[in-house]
């Protein structure tokens, strides 16, 4: 039994990570073309996008004004945690973000399971956004050439229609970019950042030439219990902290830039969130916050009284939730890719492509994965268990920086958290605190796909893993 305890909390040292990543050789498997700048674009453009643009009809009736506390407290977590993200960061320079944190400080079971947590975090996120694109396409249409997409070619089965094509045709595009390297991707998606960033603030200029102090005049009418409950729909918007630390094989001195890249990519985002958060519940009643229709469009369309500033915005948001999903889709490329290099997952998500660079059969098989989930699941369930995952996660990065700084303590970190530990003790306490408002559904779907997990470990990941098997050579 010690045996076995002993495997499975084995752990893979740093210095391993590091060396056959090419960290300090500018080297590796994965080519190292990624700028700071292009980084930063990756965790704005993995974040702006879902919480802004179409889940503030999910919250504001949920915690009315008081949904500003909420942004705020989720800013707070993702804050303390994107400093825990900064020092591991910079200290395991790597793919994989959590998932190889954890390896290298918790050991290979809870590195497994949180491997699982982040598929399920990147996943699902990536269906949810593109599921969420859709509605801004037929808003997109309908200002254009006053056409929508049928219902039945828009929505999932459950929701009345067939199939929500437009959300496959997301992927297929998302997919077919990711094909063609990194750096190209990057680039792509540092355009599409700086155009949704503009648009944003073009709705928040608009939105406040008709502010009205009223609407905040009955501002917590939900209590606390509202503004937690918001929290942990709009925390899954922070999976950019963790898609930046995904690209640790393939940017330029991971150690300065990756802490660099995760604090800007957070002061971008919580900024954006607050004052467009703050717009819109300025220009609309809280009551019109019904889900019906994308909520800053329409606000738009009513405050100028004119479709072409909405028309611009379902742009804006079109061209941002693109810039969203592809971020997501190609974070979870690179879970896939560490677990694969490492025996966790089958060999083919480890294979790279030698002309592009990419990790080619892993990105078909995660976009296939996500176009069936986008066209068939309805959206209302997926933001809770995003969210769960990517706390979890944050979590267990929080806990991994304490035990680190404690076992091996003079271990080169490129950045070192401040006021340790009792910052990322605030981390985990705010994180657990957050999840207190997630339902039990949620919960036991959670607590179902772990038990998927620990499965596929006892099938697969025992009998593969390579290090696990370092004393007989690798496993083939």
């Amino acid at each position: 039994m010690a045996d076995v305890t002993s495997a499975l909390l084995r752990r893979k040292p740093v210095g391993a990570f590091v060396a056959e990543t090419g960290a300090e050789t500018d080297g590796g498997e994965l080519r190292r073309s990624v700028t700071l700048t292009e980084l930063t674009a990756l965790g704005v453009g993995a974040t702006v996008g879902t919480g802004i643009f179409f889940v503030l009809e999910e919250v504001v009736p949920t915690a009315g004004p008081a949904v500003i506390f909420s942004f705020l407290l989720a800013g707070l977590a993702a804050g303390l945690t994107a400093l825990c993200y900064a020092e591991l960061a910079s200290t395991i320079p790597v793919s994989g973000s959590a998932y190889s944190y954890s390896y290298a400080v918790l050991g290979e079971i809870v590195a497994y399971i949180i491997g699982w947590c982040l598929l399920l975090e990147y996943g699902l996120s990536a269906a949810a956004t593109s599921i969420g694109w859709s509605g801004y396409l037929n808003e997109l249409f309908i200002d254009l050439f006053n056409w929508e997409i049928p219902e039945a070619l828009a929505s999932s089965p459950e929701q009345g229609g067939v199939i929500n094509l437009p959300a496959v045709f997301l992927v297929i595009l998302c997919v077919t970019l990711l094909l063609r390297g990194s750096r190209e991707s990057a680039m792509v998606n540092l355009i599409m950042v700086f155009i949704k960033v503009g648009v944003l603030i073009l709705f928040i200029l608009i939105a406040f030439t008709a502010f009205n102090s009223d609407h905040f005049a009955d501002f917590n009418p939900y209590g606390m219990a509202g503004i937690v409950s918001a929290t942990s729909v709009i925390f899954f918007t922070y999976i950019g902290i963790d898609a930046v630390s995904t690209a640790g094989e393939e940017v330029h001195d991971p150690k300065r830039n990756l802490p660099l890249a995760i604090m800007a990519a957070l002061v971008i985002v919580t900024t954006l969130y607050l004052l467009t958060t703050i717009a819109a519940i300025g220009a609309q009643p809280v009551e019109a916050f019904d889900g019906a229709s994308p909520e800053l469009a329409q606000i738009m369309r009513d405050v100028t009284g004119s479709t072409w500033p909405s028309t611009i915005l379902a742009l804006g948001a079109v061209i941002s939730i693109f810039s969203v999903t592809l971020v997501v889709l190609y974070g979870q490329t690179r879970i896939l890719f560490s677990m694969g290099r490492d025996g966790l997952m089958p060999s083919a998500f480890h294979d790279v492509d030698t002309r592009t660079g990419a990790p080619r059969k892993n990105t078909l098989i995660v976009g296939t994965a996500v176009g069936l989930l986008a066209a068939f699941v309805p959206l209302d369930w997926i933001w809770d268990l995003v969210s769960l995952g990517t706390l979890t996660a944050f979590s267990v990065v929080s806990a991994g920086v304490i035990i680190l700084r404690y076992r091996e303590p003079d271990l080169p970190r490129g950045f070192r958290v401040p006021f340790f530990p009792v910052t990322p003790l605030l981390a985990i306490a705010s994180c657990i605190f957050i999840m207190t408002g997630l339902d039990l559904v949620t919960w036991l779907v959670f607590a179902a796909w772990l038990a998927v997990a620990a499965v596929t470990y006892v099938l697969y990941g025992w009998h593969n893993s390579r290090l696990r098997h370092a004393d007989t050579g690798p496993v083939e």
